[in-house]
C-alpha cells in the first residue's frame, strides 16, 4: 500500500480550459445539471480569462475562457480543443506538499504563494504531469469566499440529477509512457498500483490498449492511466491522442446515486451515450447473476453491467463532448463493485470502434 506524502484530502476542482466559457457553462448546466455557483472576469477585476464555476453535490467544475488572441489559454485551446488542464487537490498545507512533490520528483509551475481577496487568503502551487495537464495544490489559510480568491458568487441553481462525486479520472498517454506515469503517481502522490489491464483485457479483433489504475489509499482518488497497444488497426487511445495533440484527460467518470434515473435525466437533456448490440443484454443475467434493476430499463438506455466479488456496478459511457473525438464522461453507480467494468470492454471496445469508423479514424 502507499501513503499521503502529500497529505492530499480531496479532488478540490477541475479545470477545463474551453474556446467559450459562457456556452460551456450553459451546456453543463443544462445537460448535466450543474449549478453555477461562482465567476470571475471582467466585472471582478480579471482581465485575460473568464471562469465560470459549476458545481453538484461533490462535484467542482471551473470552466476558463482566455480573454486575448495570446497567452497560454489561447495556445492551449489551439493544440488541444477544450480539455482538463488542471485536476487541482485541496491539502493540509501547500507548501509542505509542494516541497514533498519536488523532493519526489516532481517538476513545478508554480511555486508556493498567497492567493487573497477581501474574503481572505489561500495557497496555491502547481506541479506538471502528463503532457500538458498541471495538479494545482491549495490550501486555505482563512479564506471564506464563494469558491475561490477572486471569485464572486454568481448563483443559477439547476436540478440536482444526482451526480455524487468523482470515481475516476482516465489520462491517455503515448505508447511506452503508461509506466513512467504510474511511477510518478507512486513515487510522488504515494499512490498504489489498484487494478493493471493489459492488451488480452482490453482488446477487440482490431484494436487494444493497456491500462494501470492508480489510486490513494482511501480509494477517493483514482486515476487509471491508458496507453495504446498494437493492433491491426488504430485503437481509440491513439485516436485520441491524434486530435487532442499528445497527451490528457480522456475522460471523467461521475458517480451517482440511481443510475437508471440519471442516465434517463441526462438522455432527456440530450447526452448520447455509446450503444452495444442488443445481443449484450440477451446474456447478461447469466454473466452478472441478479441484479436489482430491470433488464428492460437498462437495456432501453443501454447501460452496462459488470461484477466483481464484492457487488456490481452501472455504467455508461457517453460519445465525445467535443467536435475532437477526445473528451468523454461516464455515469456509474457503484453497488459493492470497486472494478472498472472489465466484462464489459470487448462490447464497449466494439461499440467505439465503429464510432471511429464513422469518424474515418479506425
Amino acid at each position: 500500500m502507499g501513503t499521503n506524502p502529500l497529505k492530499l484530502k480531496r479532488i478540490h476542482h477541475v479545470e477545463f480550459w474551453v474556446g467559450n466559457a459562457r456556452q460551456s457553462a450553459y451546456y453543463y448546466r443544462k445537460a448535466f445539471g450543474f449549478s453555477q455557483a461562482a465567476y470571475a472576469g471582467l466585472e471582478t477585476g480579471l482581465r485575460d480569462r473568464t471562469s465560470y464555476v459549476l458545481t453538484q453535490n461533490k462535484v467542482n467544475f471551473m470552466l476558463t475562457t482566455p480573454m486575448t488572441p495570446d497567452g497560454p489559454i489561447t495556445e492551449h485551446i489551439a493544440k488541444h480543443g477544450d480539455g482538463v488542464k488542471d485536476i487541482a487537490f485541496e491539502v493540509f498545507d501547500c507548501d509542505v506538499a509542494f516541497a514533498a512533490a519536488i523532493e519526489r520528483g516532481a517538476k513545478p509551475v508554480e511555486e508556493p504563494h498567497d492567493w487573497s481577496d477581501q474574503h481572505g487568503t489561500m495557497r496555491r502551487a502547481a506541479i506538471h504531469t502528463y503532457g500538458d495537464t498541471i495538479h494545482s495544490i491549495l490550501s486555505y489559510k482563512d479564506y471564506n469566499g464563494p469558491f475561490l480568491p477572486g471569485f464572486a458568487a454568481a448563483p443559477i441553481p439547476e436540478q440536482d440529477l444526482g451526480i455524487l462525486r468523482i470515481d475516476h479520472m482516465v489520462g491517455n498517454v503515448g505508447l511506452g509512457e503508461m509506466e513512467k506515469w504510474a511511477n510518478f503517481y507512486a513515487d510522488v502522490l504515494g499512490f498504489h498500483r489498484y487494478i493493471t489491464f493489459d492488451d488480452k483485457d482490453i482488446s477487440t479483433e482490431y484494436s487494444a490498449l493497456m491500462s494501470i489504475v492508480m489510486s490513494d489509499d482511501s480509494y477517493s482518488v483514482k486515476f487509471p492511466i491508458n496507453e495504446p497497444a498494437a493492433g491491426k488497426r488504430k485503437s481509440q487511445i491513439q485516436e485520441y491522442l491524434e486530435w487532442y495533440g499528445g497527451p490528457g484527460v480522456q475522460h471523467v467518470a461521475l458517480q451517482c446515486k440511481d443510475e437508471i434515473e440519471t442516465v434517463g435525466k441526462l438522455t432527456a437533456n440530450g447526452i448520447d451515450f455509446l450503444r452495444v448490440p442488443d445481443t449484450y443484454y440477451e446474456v447478461l443475467r447469466d454473466r452478472v447473476g441478479e441484479i436489482d434493476e430491470s433488464i428492460d430499463a437498462i437495456k432501453k438506455l443501454g447501460i452496462l453491467v459488470d461484477r466483481d466479488h464484492e457487488g456490481y456496478l452501472l455504467q455508461i459511457f457517453s460519445k465525445p463532448v467535443e467536435d475532437r473525438p477526445t473528451l468523454f464522461f461516464e455515469i456509474i453507480q457503484r453497488k459493492g463493485c470497486k472494478g472498472f467494468g472489465k466484462g464489459n470492454f470487448k462490447a464497449l471496445f466494439e461499440s467505439i470502434e465503429m464510432e471511429q469508423e464513422r469518424r474515418g479514424n479506425l
